[in-house]
């Protein structure tokens, strides 16, 4: 896209700095507020002889009409949906726009490394409860990404990317039409290898799947298929073949469920929500939570030191007991300090022959020196 800051699209958004390829930051100056603008670039048999002064061809029109029905009946005011503003096609490109509060998005977050178990409980119950409120008003996601979650300055994540991923998905049937090789040949090249993007079936179900491969990264920074092509992660998807939940600590029993083939056995995105809640209730302070990470992180490097056994201590332990060995290890220094058993010797071996002549020596001084006192 060419353009910089200043420039108006749609006579609505004004530009506020220079833009992305596909995405730009812009004021909606009906309103006044920060949105963010995906492109989505349309062939040209969609915008063949299309002029800024003539209306958008039908095909193109249609695309705008499906999104903006979406954006439409989705939840208006909930505190974790981004909101969708509108959809409009200008030049080669179908763009939609969307509410965009400051914060980063879960895709910018993970740069830094995965995030900590309880963390991403916090993250995912505020995304279940968005997808809770999209699935009671009938509506399916189909973009639940690490893009398309914004985590707010005051920590809270917010799920944004429904208007985009209608668009895609409404391209994509358009072009290749409904189903077959066509349409997904056309999803492949629009979508591109994200395993959140490719459920084997869609609906709440899907979006709740997607969820868990979502979590997933998360906690681990990847994703639990592989990524490598469409056709290799299609593949792995269908096949179950995938790195196993348990790597993602308290979480995984919960993402085990959520990455089900059988889409009856996943729980929906109400008792994912719930779910999550128990368990933020128990979840340790944060500073806990730090630590045991540390201490599981840096456990495996630490160097293997042998546990030497204390004479006359507690018989009868479990020897694989590695805490008792330590604390009984403990226990023998403890007391061998206190004298519960023989002291080392206060000076070194190596001493004692020096030592003993020069004894003797004095000894021999000494008396002869009482010998001249008393002879006088």
């Amino acid at each position: 896209m060419r353009g910089g800051p200043g420039q108006l699209l749609a006579g609505r958004y004004r530009l506020t700095d220079r833009p992305e390829p596909f995405r730009a930051h812009a004021v909606d100056e009906r309103t006044g507020e920060s949105v963010l603008l995906r492109a989505l670039e349309l062939p040209a048999l969609l915008t063949a002889g299309q002029d800024p002064e003539e209306e958008a061809p039908a095909q193109a029109d249609r695309l705008v009409r499906r999104v903006a029905a979406v954006g439409s009946a989705a939840p208006a005011a909930h505190p974790r949906l981004l909101r969708g503003v509108g959809a409009f096609v200008d030049g080669e490109s179908l763009w939609t726009a969307e509410e965009r509060p400051a914060g980063q998005t879960a895709a910018e977050l993970l740069v830094g490394g995965p995030v900590p178990p309880y963390r991403a409980a916090e993250l995912a119950a505020d995304l279940a409860g968005a997808l809770r409120a999209l699935h009671a008003a009938g509506l399916t996601h189909g973009n639940v990404t690490a893009e398309s979650v914004l985590v707010c300055e005051d920590g809270a994540a917010m799920l944004g990317g429904l208007l985009a991923g209608v668009a895609q998905e409404a391209l994509a049937e358009e072009l290749g039409g409904p189903g077959g090789r066509r349409r997904y040949d056309v999803r492949a090249t629009l979508v591109g290898p994200v395993a959140e993007r490719w459920p084997l079936d869609g609906g709440p179900a899907g979006d709740c799947w997607a969820l868990g491969v979502l979590v997933h990264r998360l906690v681990t920074g990847r994703a639990p298929y592989p990524e490598g092509g469409v056709p290799e992660l299609v593949t792995a998807v269908r096949d179950g073949r995938r790195e196993h939940s348990a790597v993602c600590g308290p979480l995984g029993p919960l993402v085990e469920r959520l990455l089900q083939p059988d889409p009856v056995l996943r729980p929906t995105a109400e008792a994912v929500w719930r779910e999550l809640a128990e368990l933020l209730a128990g979840a340790p302070e944060p500073v806990d939570e730090e630590r045991v990470a540390r201490a599981v992180t840096l456990k495996p490097e630490a160097p293997l030191v042998p546990v030497r056994k204390r004479r006359g201590g507690r018989r009868g332990g479990n020897p694989g007991d590695t805490g008792n060995a330590g604390a009984a290890g403990a226990a023998g220094g403890a007391g061998k300090r206190s004298g519960g058993d023989a002291k080392p010797p206060r000076i070194p071996p190596a001493l004692l022959g020096p030592l003993l002549v020069g004894g003797v020596f004095v000894l021999l001084a000494l008396g002869m020196a009482a010998v001249v006192m008393f002879a006088g």
